[in-house]
Parts: structure tokens; sequence; C-alpha cells
């Protein structure tokens, strides 16, 4: 079987495994979903670095790469064993971060450091799933009993991810598609059915808390160190040259853009509007942080992050502040978008909407033009670029000059009408998981909302909805919460008796 075809056939093990992984309510269909996915992952290893590869696998340079990395992995699980509340924090904590490695079938063992300050995979975010996984399987191995994922939530997810690696059956770019699989859409499957299943503790939503808002300040200090020097760490190799020729200076902090570091600075600053509007953060204390992310957001000069703390300032406004909070905020809206209106109604009349745009409009006309390809079933996962490419008439520039940069038009080209119907499916049963949530834990659901808000809005503008591993993992928390039966929830205490940063106080255990 040539490469292209161990692709398609991961494709189809890898959509039986993210559903049984998911949907599993019995022991048996939990470890056959995660074995499943483990076949996948090595059919798309194989497929990826060629089957030429395989004779580097005996080398002793790589043996003794993997054995040191499965003794890390298996000291990691034993400590997730022995304490498994810390599973949904130590996820969430290596969540963001990326090594410079690049993975490339060109490289000697298939894996180098990254070029031109390009970011790498999500390494230590794998290395902490696959210990987490571990730990997870060994302790289901010893239980008599599984519980499944509340359906409301498990089937959208199950099915918008076993449909998507089936697309690799008819994808136009097998390359790129299992690229997504194995990096992205796989391994995220398995995380979601474990975190959905993880234990809780009372500490837990602070703990979350914390590590959101202390990881945005930790990213803010890094832009405003750079901002101060003028050095970046990482970048994209465009941004060096943008950098050089513009007239302000955008940072980076530890991520390759300044739109994916203005991301994770509007996530904390997500989390700590929740708690201010909720009183459990103290307000001096607000204040120094709103200052300090900021400050990081400002010099990150993203639009798209802007427009998305905007949202969710307004979001959260609304649904926590009082009358005069909620009548301040809608007035303002109001005059936000006139402003801005008239602000592009006076710049179109000297530039073009593309000009004006800086070319997302004409990614977007393409993007429509690949749904009109194949608008059933979509031209596949990953082939968005390609064929857009394709029909554009700019056949000998770069694929990523050609990304729509517009999660649901990637949908719709991707995965046709049927993942576009399945993405909606999936955005209306999560709204409706943090409704129920926010009967007895209106902190933790606004929260999880506004993290979920944050990431949607900023993927009409910038790629990586599904590609971000907050997304799923906010879903999966919020399934673990769910999934607490409600005869025995208990009910989020007033502020008062939290302390000054706190989150909401469930049970210990589910």
């Amino acid at each position: 079987m040539d490469e292209a075809g161990l692709a398609e056939l991961a494709g189809i093990v890898g959509a039986g495994g993210a559903a049984l992984a998911i949907l599993a309510g019995r022991r048996a269909t939990l470890l056959a979903g995660f074995a499943l996915l483990a076949v996948a992952e090595a059919l798309l290893a194989v497929s990826m670095a060629g089957t030429d590869a395989l004779d580097n696998v005996a080398s002793a340079t790589v043996v003794g790469a993997g054995v040191g990395g499965l003794l890390l992995v298996a000291a990691a699980a034993a400590v997730f064993v022995r304490y498994p509340v810390l599973t949904i924090p130590a996820l969430v904590l290596a969540a963001p971060f990326r090594l410079p490695f690049d993975f490339d079938r060109g490289h000697r063992f298939f894996f180098a450091l990254a070029e031109g300050g390009r970011l790498g995979r999500l390494i230590p975010l794998y290395v902490v799933l696959t210990a987490t996984a571990l730990a997870f399987l060994y302790r289901a191995l010893r239980r008599n009993e599984i519980a499944a994922p509340p359906r409301l939530i498990a089937v959208p997810v199950a099915a918008f991810l076993a449909f998507a690696s089936l697309s690799l059956l008819w994808t136009r770019d097998i390359d790129e598609g299992a690229n997504l699989l194995a990096f992205f859409l796989l391994p995220f499957a398995a995380m979601v059915a474990l975190v959905a299943r993880a234990e809780l503790a009372p500490w837990l939503p602070r703990a979350l808390a914390v590590i959101a808002i202390g990881l945005a300040s930790v990213f803010a200090a890094v832009g405003l160190w750079q901002q101060a020097t003028k050095e970046l760490l990482f970048y994209e190799p465009n941004l060096e040259v943008a950098n050089a020729y513009s007239p302000f200076f955008r940072v980076t902090s530890l991520f390759t853009d300044p739109s994916l570091y203005g991301r994770h600075l509007v996530l904390g600053f997500a989390v700590l509007l929740v708690l201010l509007w909720a009183g459990r953060i103290h307000i001096a204390l607000a204040a120094g942080l709103v200052a300090l992310l900021f400050a990081g957001l400002y010099f990150s000069y993203s639009q798209s992050s802007m427009a998305a703390l905007f949202v969710v300032a307004a979001a959260v406004t609304i649904v926590s502040g009082d009358r005069i909070a909620r009548r301040v905020v809608l007035v303002a809206t109001a005059v936000a978008v006139l402003v801005a209106a008239a602000f592009v109604g006076v710049k179109a009349r000297d530039q073009s909407i593309r000009e004006l745009t800086s070319g997302r409009w004409q990614r977007a006309e393409l993007t429509i033009d690949v749904a009109r390809e194949q608008p059933l079933l979509g031209v596949g996962l990953g082939a968005q670029p390609k064929v857009s490419r394709e029909l554009g008439a700019g056949r000998s520039a770069r694929e990523s000059r050609f990304v729509s940069h517009t999660t649901p038009l990637t949908v719709a080209a991707e995965l046709g009408l049927v993942g576009f119907a399945l993405y909606v499916l999936l955005l209306v049963a999560t709204t409706r998981m943090l409704v129920i949530l926010r009967d007895a834990w209106p902190t933790l659901a606004l929260a999880l909302g506004a993290v979920l808000l944050a990431l949607f809005t900023h993927s009409l503008a910038y790629s990586g909805f599904f590609e971000d591993p907050i997304t799923w993992l906010t879903i999966g928390v919020g399934a673990a919460y769910l999934s607490v039966p409600v005869a025995v929830r208990e009910r989020e205490p007033a502020p008062a008796e939290s302390g000054p940063l706190a989150g909401p106080q469930p049970i210990p255990t589910k």
C-alpha cells in the first residue's frame, strides 16, 4: 500500500477510534477506541514520513531518543495515576506552548529545528496528553464501569471529528489533510474523551482561572519586553520584513505571529472579565492585570484580537452587568458599528475592498468558489488553500497566501454542507451545554462561554478554531461538569465565601 493509501486507511480507522473513544460507555469500547486512535496515528506517521523512513527507526539515535521519551512519559503517567485531578490543569497549562521543531520526510529523522523562526508542533501538549491518557487507561482497566460523556455534547463532537477524518478519502491535498489529522484532530479527540471523564475537585475552577490569567500575563510581559528591545523570539519570516519597513513594531511573545499571540491574551482577558463581574477578584488586582494584558495586546496590532476582545467584553457585560451597564454597552456597540461603517465607507472611496481588507476579501471569495466545487462533501480536510490556489490567478504563489482565515468558510469548503451542518450542530450543542451549566455554576459556565466566544470571534478573521487545543479543552471541561448528576450538584457559593480570586466550587468527584 502506498503512502496515500495509508493516509486514507488512517482516516477510516481514526474516524472509528474518535467515535468509540468519545461515546464509549463500556470499558471494552473505550479501550478499543483509544487503540484505534493509536493505530491511526501510526499509519499517519508512516504515510507522512514515507515508508523508506522505517529504515531509520532502528538506528541507535532514534532508539535512544525513544527510550528516553518513554521513560519521561512513564514517570509523568505515574504522577497522574496517583493524582488524577491534575489531568485538566496539566493539559491547560501545556496547551499554548509550541517548541521550534519542524516535521517533514525530508529531515533525516523526520524532525528538525524549524527554520526561519517558525514554531513547530504542540510538543509539550502531546507529552502531557500521552501521559494523562496512559494514566486514564490504566485506571479504566481497574474499573468495572466507565461513564459515557453526556450525549448532548459527545454526539456532535464525535460526529464532526469522525466526518473530518473520513474526508481523507476524498481530500484533494492528502499531505495537508494527514498533517491536520495526525497533529490536531485525532489527538484532540483523545483529549476530549479523557477530559470529559476526568475527576473534578473543588479547587479546579480556581486553578483554571489562575492558569489562564497567569499564562496571559506571562505572554504579555514577554511581548512588552520585545517591544522595548525590538527583538523577537519566534516569528514568521515575512513579519521580520514587515517590521523593518513598518512605522510600528509588532510583537509575537512566545508565538509564531502577532495574531496568535493576541488570541491567547484575549482568552486570559475573557476569564479576567468574568471574575471581575462575578466579584471574585479584588478590584485593584484586576485593574493591574487589565493594564498589563491590554498593553501587551496593543503592541500585537492584531485587529482580529481587538475585535474578539470587544465582542467578549460586550457579551460578558450584557450577561452579568446591571441595567445601566447593559445600556452603556448597547449604546457603545451601536456607536462603534456606525463609526466602523463610516470609516469603511470613506476608505472604500480610495481603495478597493480587497486592499481595504489586506487581501482577506479575495481569500474569502476564492474559498466560496472552492465550496461550490464540491458543495455536499467538500474538497476534503486541509485542501482549501491548494484548491483556492488552483482556482485563483496566482498559482505560482505559496499556498499559505490562499488560506481563508475564516473558519466557517473553511469548513464549508473542505467538508461541504454535511460538515458545515455538523459544525453548526456542535456550536448549538455547546451553547446548550453552557446554558444548563449556568444553573449550578454560573461563573464557570460564563467563563467557558467567554473563552469559546473569543475563539469563535477570532476564527472569523484568523484560522485555527478547531486546530486550537483550547477549543476542545473548553468543550471537554464543560462536558465533565455536565456529567455530574443533577441530584448531587452543589450551588456556587457567593463571592464573599470564596476569597479574592476564586471560581465556583463543584463537588470533588463525579
